[in-house]
């Protein structure tokens, strides 16, 4: 079992290529969702950190479930546009966890930011433009 910091249950979110990219985790604070990850060895390239596919995708999991968890019944989202800054790496074994922020939201757009920490560090700023599939 994976050392997991206090809070954080398993997400229910799950598809194949999220099942692959993961395991994702998840909690609620004041910010809103937090999604973290573990860093696995299935993760890291040839220079021995984190491909920064991983950080992207955790970026856009983080970023849209904030959207897709903001109203009941829950809103359907696609990703419109994905923005990263990679600020430092993660590492083998790193716990990363993401946060994120709705900015603005619409009837059928929502526009966000965030960041994903390794403790004190900052590796990644991201934001986000979401089309929202309401029916």
């Amino acid at each position: 079992m994976e050392d997991i910091p206090a809070g954080f249950e398993r997400a229910k979110f799950s598809n194949p290529f999220l099942d692959m990219a993961g395991p994702y985790y998840v909690r609620s604070d004041e910010e809103g969702i937090v999604v973290g990850a573990r860093i696995h060895k299935g993760q890291i390239n040839h220079i021995d950190v984190a491909h920064g596919g991983v950080l992207g995708t955790l970026a856009d999991v983080a970023l849209s479930l904030q959207v897709h968890e903001s109203e009941r019944p829950r809103l359907p989202v696609a990703t419109m546009n994905l923005n990263t800054n990679y600020l430092s790496a993660a590492r083998l074994g790193d716990w990363v966890e993401a946060y994120a922020n709705i900015d603005r939201i619409s009837k059928r757009t929502a526009y966000c930011s965030g960041r994903i920490i390794c403790g004190d560090q900052i590796l990644m700023t991201m934001s986000a433009v979401f089309a929202i599939l309401r029916k």
